[in-house]
């Protein structure tokens, strides 16, 4: 009997190029949540590049009229997939202070997460479907529909990007490694921390990073372009059936984009003038990394953990006497805008931490640093490769190593830290865990593919709610076939992997 697979199709386009190079492959019966604004929507109602056997889309089952909330329901569904439903919907960014065009109410946001249950619910209890295949999650509904599939056993293949670069790969759960609880089994190369490093610089993943933040969302002509498509051109019908859309008027678009234009450049000449662009003269220091915000892996990976500037404080009070706490930004927060002033003097009034500017090697800090803090980054990784231990408030795949501590509560976290001051880094275990990823990564530069369709469709990613056509989807298709065939072919060895097992 055919397997039945439903894929969650979004603006990003990536599962379905999937699914189109899947159905040449196997047998399967295919299905799809879409998720997608008012003018593409016309394409994958016409569109014959994949045989979806049924599809919903996720918009039409929202009613933004309804005001009903059906307590017993929602109260129904957590206990029926033991899923906690307002920890999505507090970190939801559309929900909460990221979101400068709405402030939505209690009522409205319970009202969309019975609908989006009634949804999910009836599509799992009609298709019991076999597989998932879902690109990175990044919003509330997403996630709710991957945690009531994990729930009921539902196999998810999760496609996301490594933490070394231009390599990607495809679990159940991002930047887990299916069934690996340590490096037992593993076998070292016995290179040495020289040799390490330049395996690791081979895939420079801040360097990739780097490429994205100069290469997306940066033509100004595109820009140009997506503005008269927004004000001439479009309907704007997504203010009626998309929550993500409420508020967002023409003109009000247009008035934030002029302001965050200016913003962004007060903010980064805020960031120049008040930040070291070289490491302060300080024996022992411990570097804390922020993240982008706002980022899933923040809001989704690290729940408990989205004030950064909370988390700085944490830290600083339980450093020990003799140590110093270096923070430095994200360089990839500029696609943000960077953040506002009144962050970068939060951070820079607390005794004993200094503001580091995004331009400082990271290598040149992990070289110097005594311990690396992480939230739920690739910096807590980095570490290892130089002899430095780590921390990190999430368990993630990397947390294998011995070197990575992984913080359980705040109030353990002065210990944690002495402790992991102690830890020394041996080599091995650093060697088995690049083994370990060698095993289940694979070739794939999501960022390009990220820039790449950007560019063809969306104005440089100015503009998602775009025509269509089937004429361009085709060349998208032709031109993206041969790394899409051998994307499915690392599917389609997960999918025989769970059928072996």
């Amino acid at each position: 009997m055919n397997k039945k697979i439903i894929f969650w199709v979004d603006g990003s386009l990536l599962t379905y190029v999937i699914a189109n190079s899947l159905q040449h492959k196997m047998d399967g019966d295919f299905y799809s949540i879409i998720e997608i604004t008012d003018r593409p929507k016309k394409f994958f109602l016409e569109q014959k590049f994949v045989n979806f056997k049924k599809t919903w889309y996720y918009h039409d089952h929202i009613d933004l009229t309804s005001k009903k909330v059906d307590f017993k329901f929602l109260k129904f569904i957590e206990e029926k997939y033991n899923i906690n439903l307002w920890l999505l919907a507090q970190n939801e960014r559309l929900f909460n202070h990221y979101n400068e065009y709405h402030s939505f109410t209690t009522t409205e946001i319970l009202c969309i997460l019975q609908d989006e249950c009634k949804l999910f619910d009836g599509i799992l209890n009609e298709l019991k479907p076999d597989f998932f295949i879902v690109k990175e999650t990044a919003l509330h509904q997403q996630q709710l529909f991957f945690d009531m599939c994990r729930s009921i056993g539902v196999k998810i293949l999760t496609l996301y990007q490594s933490k070394f670069g231009y390599q990607s790969l495809i679990t159940t759960e991002s930047h887990r490694l299916d069934h690996i609880e340590n490096l037992d089994g593993i076998e070292s190369k016995n290179r040495n921390f020289k040799e390490l490093q330049d395996y690791l610089k081979s895939f420079n993943l801040s360097k990739q990073l780097i490429e994205h933040k100069n290469n997306f969302l940066s033509s100004k002509k595109e820009k140009l372009k997506a503005a008269f498509q927004l004000l001439f051109i479009s309907k704007n019908l997504n203010l009626k059936n998309h929550f993500a859309y409420k508020g967002r008027t023409k003109f009000r678009v247009l008035y934030k984009e002029i302001i965050y234009s200016f913003r962004k450049t007060i903010n980064q000449n805020f960031l120049n003038s008040h930040s070291h662009y070289e490491l302060p003269k300080l024996k022992n220091f411990i570097y804390f990394s922020l993240h982008q915000e706002p980022e899933r892996v923040l809001l989704i990976d690290s729940p408990f953990y989205t004030n950064q500037l909370e988390t700085i404080r944490h830290i600083a009070k339980s450093l020990p006497i003799d140590h110093a706490l270096f923070v430095k930004e994200h360089p990839t927060q500029s696609i943000r805008g960077w953040h506002h002033p009144d962050f970068y003097k939060s951070i820079i009034k607390i005794p004993n931490v200094f503001l580091l500017h995004p331009s400082i090697s990271t290598v040149q800090i992990l070289k110097n640093c005594s311990l690396a803090i992480t939230v739920n980054g690739t910096t807590s990784l980095e570490a290892a490769f130089y002899g430095k231990p780590s921390i990190v408030f999430s368990n993630l795949g990397y947390s294998v190593l011995p070197s990575v501590h992984v913080l359980n509560s705040v109030l353990s976290l002065p210990t944690l830290i002495k402790n992991a001051l102690k830890t020394k880094v041996n080599p091995d275990d650093v060697d088995k865990y690049i083994s370990l990823i060698e095993q289940h990564s694979f070739e794939f530069d999501l960022l390009r593919f990220i820039t790449d369709y950007h560019n063809y469709f969306y104005y440089g990613g100015h503009l998602i709610d775009v025509e269509i056509t089937t004429n361009k989807m085709k060349k998208f298709l032709d031109k993206e076939k041969p790394i899409f065939d051998i994307l499915a072919d690392e599917y389609i060895k997960k999918i025989m992997g769970y059928e072996n097992n």
